[in-house]
């Protein structure tokens, strides 16, 4: 099951990289200029889509290695929560301070997927812009690392 699991996970990993790198042009750009509304809607759906990867690796943790996921309407929270501490069948997939980061984007992602695109602030997303790259690196880092764990057994 350990290697199941492991290939899935993997496979979102290469997913997130494949998103940035289809979209490294815009933060590219975005980095040097302030973007316009059709950037800024496009870097907003770009950080969106990058937290439902991560969520997508912790779901799969939490469904098929812990087999219990978090219930309610505070779940988003509590997965990220549950993905910093190690359990009696695995090591923690993040530390506490990826942890602490992914909770600005999974802040974001909720305000994303309830309102309209023109309400949408470049200030509001730039430091998760332009902190993209390191909080995945942190997070594919650690991930990568509790696979190593994972397999190993």
């Amino acid at each position: 099951m350990a290697d199941k699991t492991a290939k899935k996970i993997s496979f979102e990993i290469a997913q997130i990289d494949h998103l940035l790198a289809t979209y490294s042009d815009l933060l590219e750009t975005i980095q040097v200029q302030t973007p316009d509304i059709v950037q800024t809607t496009a870097a907003a759906s770009l950080l969106h889509s990058f937290y439902n990867g991560i969520e997508n690796i912790f779901k799969l943790v939490a469904n098929e290695i812990d087999q219990v996921a978090p219930e309610g309407h505070a779940w988003h929270h509590q997965l990220i929560e549950q993905m910093a501490r190690q359990t009696n069948r695995r090591a923690a997939v993040i530390s506490p301070e990826t942890a602490d980061l992914l909770m600005e984007y999974l802040s974001f992602r909720h305000f994303y997927r309830h309102s309209y695109s023109f309400f949408l602030e470049w200030a509001r997303m730039e430091g998760l812009i332009q902190d993209l790259a390191k909080v995945w690196q942190a997070a594919k880092d650690e991930i990568q690392a509790f696979l190593a764990d994972l397999l190993k057994d």
